[in-house]
């Protein structure tokens, strides 16, 4: 769920929720963005774009996996998105890249592959000293689209919700999944074919995309559904979801970043 307005969004959890569970809620709430090519005089937002050339640091080797490059599908400029992320961006990592495994390969050989951690990757640059890197054969090169980033507050799906997260009445709901199905799954912000920075993913596998450890459900960094322009794809309508857990992503750590590809 994703609202334009902070305000509206509090006001719409207490309003179908209660005052308690509609606060409990409305605290899980993220900052993101919805990126998409620039259109009626919005402009690229930093140096964000899909495809194109990875921007690493001179000496940076390109990911691969088993001597496989992993393809460059997408560079997410922080520094531009900071001022709206605040406290939800802990460390100032620069520009990520985003790299995974290309599905194109022998069915085979990508699913022994992408079995691994190896087979995605996010890595950060200095802006001041990140170079065009171009990909290595035979990682896919797909073309440079650079997006605007605009600005939301995005809610978790109901199925991120676990019952000790919002108080519900347990003789009317199976579970705080229910409750937020019954009383919000009327404004569904139908994002889950839009390609999306932080905030929350937008699925119906949100359990098994945003695992939870100790310190919470892990931090969701980039949606990236299939897109026939740029000529990838995972699958029937399926969805590339990287996320990395919170302590990680607190330590500004991103080896420790995920993958998750989720499909009809």
């Amino acid at each position: 769920m994703r609202f334009d307005d902070a305000d509206d969004m509090r006001r719409e959890c207490a309003e179908r929720l209660g005052e308690k569970a509609g606060r409990q809620f409305a605290a899980m709430a993220r900052r993101g963005f919805l990126l998409d090519p620039p259109t009626d005089g919005a402009r690229a937002t930093g140096r964000c774009r899909l495809g194109g050339p990875a921007l690493l640091e001179p000496g940076t080797p390109w990911p691969e996996v088993e001597g496989i490059p992993l393809s460059l599908h997408a560079v997410v400029d922080t520094d531009a998105l900071a001022p709206w992320l605040g406290d939800h961006l802990p460390t100032r990592p620069g520009l990520l890249n985003f790299f995974s495994l290309d599905p194109d390969l022998p069915y085979e050989q990508y699913s022994r592959l992408d079995d691994g951690p190896e087979a995605c990757r996010v890595i950060p640059a200095d802006p001041a000293r990140a170079v065009e890197t171009t990909a290595p054969a035979p990682a896919r090169s797909y073309p440079a689209t650079p997006v605007h980033a605009a600005e939301v507050t995005m809610l978790p799906d109901s199925w991120d919700v676990e019952d000790d997260d919002v108080e519900f009445d347990r003789d009317e709901h199976w579970g705080a999944a229910s409750l937020i199905l019954d009383a919000m799954g009327d404004l569904d912000g139908n994002t889950s074919g839009s390609h999306c920075a932080f905030g929350w993913p937008d699925t119906s596998y949100a359990f098994w995309v945003t695992h939870r450890d100790d310190d919470g459900p892990a931090v969701h960094l980039l949606q990236l559904p299939e897109n026939g322009d740029l000529g990838w794809g995972w699958g029937d309508a399926g969805t590339m979801y990287f996320t990395i857990p919170a302590k990680a992503f607190a330590a500004g750590d991103f080896s420790k970043a995920r993958a998750e590809m989720r499909c009809c």
